[in-house]
């Protein structure tokens, strides 16, 4: 079948930068590894994926997305930091080491950023990356200039989580990365219809994912699981937290009630909400193209956002065609968003 090519190029991401530079970094809390994808002199931005997901798994399709790339590749140094035991390759975690606690990997961010000598950075991160990167942001506020959060978690778990958690926590403890838990985690990820059923095919990100899940050391994933499932509620400590804040959630997450909460805790001088359409949580795999343009304007008001001279797309990212005048309102931040619905319709 014939695809016509209008508003699309092909690029071939390996030769515009090289591959990340991996590094495993000791901390008090164990060792972490952490993939920079770069240019270190450039203002940096760190990313933290989900539960039982790292770096290639979790951001590898919005990297994919030229114009994304094209943005970010041209702003930022990335600092791809893994859960403990989640990078490629990772073996098992000895059986011995103390369980780690969310306050613990959130601490170990700061152990990262010291080794590279980082002082202030970006952030982004997806659900439960979302949340270490937020309880980081409220632990060390003059290391954060800003939060991108993906699908985020803020409060405890409820009861009914809780207690989610707990099954898939003994089936990963017991029987591995079996069936019953990748079928829980794809239903955490993505929307029923990318998900395929009887009628529908599994799409290829899912195929990938499932892939990427088998390779993963489960007893690791265990001890992410227990770490997020004892989470504490950070709502009262938002509103203190003065970075500025872009929050992503599709409409078929089964974490929207979370995202709208977060931001309805938040201060809305320095926070927005996008809720994208016909989507599940992880956004950065399945419609990447919907953060695009928010992200442009929330990096305008950084002045961290330059065009790049080379242009991988034949749009124009900040086209004034493209893009509505009511989407921003210049505020003490800069620019801000407010609340918007996106849609990215995918040509078959």
């Amino acid at each position: 079948m014939e695809r016509e090519m209008t508003d699309s190029v092909s690029v071939d991401m390996e030769t515009i930068s090289p591959p990340p530079k991996e590094h495993l970094i000791r901390t008090r809390h164990g060792s972490v590894s952490v993939a920079v994808y770069g240019d270190q002199d450039k203002p940096a931005l760190i990313t933290y994926p989900d539960l039982a997901l790292n770096y290639v798994s979790c951001f590898q399709g919005l990297l994919f997305c030229p114009e994304v790339y094209s943005l970010l590749l041209h702003n930022f140094c990335i600092y791809h930091i893994s859960p403990p035991g989640h990078e490629l390759g990772a073996a098992a975690i000895d059986p011995d080491d103390p369980i780690l606690s969310v306050d613990d990997l959130a601490d170990q961010i700061a152990e990262v950023l010291n080794f590279f000598s980082l002082s202030a950075v970006m952030c982004m991160g997806v659900t439960a990356g979302a949340y270490i990167l937020t309880l980081f942001a409220m632990k060390y506020r003059e290391r954060v200039l800003g939060l991108i959060l993906v699908s985020p978690l803020c409060k405890a778990p409820s009861w009914t989580e809780w207690l989610y958690n707990k099954v898939m926590s003994n089936l990963l403890y017991f029987y591995g990365m079996c069936g019953v838990v990748k079928e829980v985690l794809l239903k955490r990820y993505f929307c029923k219809e990318v998900r395929g059923s009887g009628h529908l095919p599994e799409s290829d990100i899912v195929q990938a994912c499932q892939r990427s899940l088998d390779e993963r050391q489960s007893l690791n994933v265990w001890r992410f699981l227990e770490a997020i499932n004892g989470r504490s509620d950070l709502s009262e400590g938002l509103r203190k937290l003065q970075c500025r804040s872009l929050i992503f959630v599709g409409d078929m997450s089964p974490f929207h009630s979370d995202a709208v909460h977060m931001t309805s805790k938040l201060d809305r001088r320095f926070s927005a909400l996008v809720e994208v359409q016909a989507c599940g949580s992880m956004i950065t795999e399945e419609q990447p193209h919907a953060m695009l343009i928010p992200m442009e304007y929330f990096l305008m008001g950084y002045g961290l956002y330059r065009p790049s001279k080379l242009s991988v797309s034949p749009r124009s990212p900040l086209s004034p065609s493209c893009i509505s005048p009511e989407l921003y309102s210049p505020e003490s931040m800069g620019l801000k968003l407010k609340p918007i619905k996106t849609r990215v319709s995918v040509e078959m």
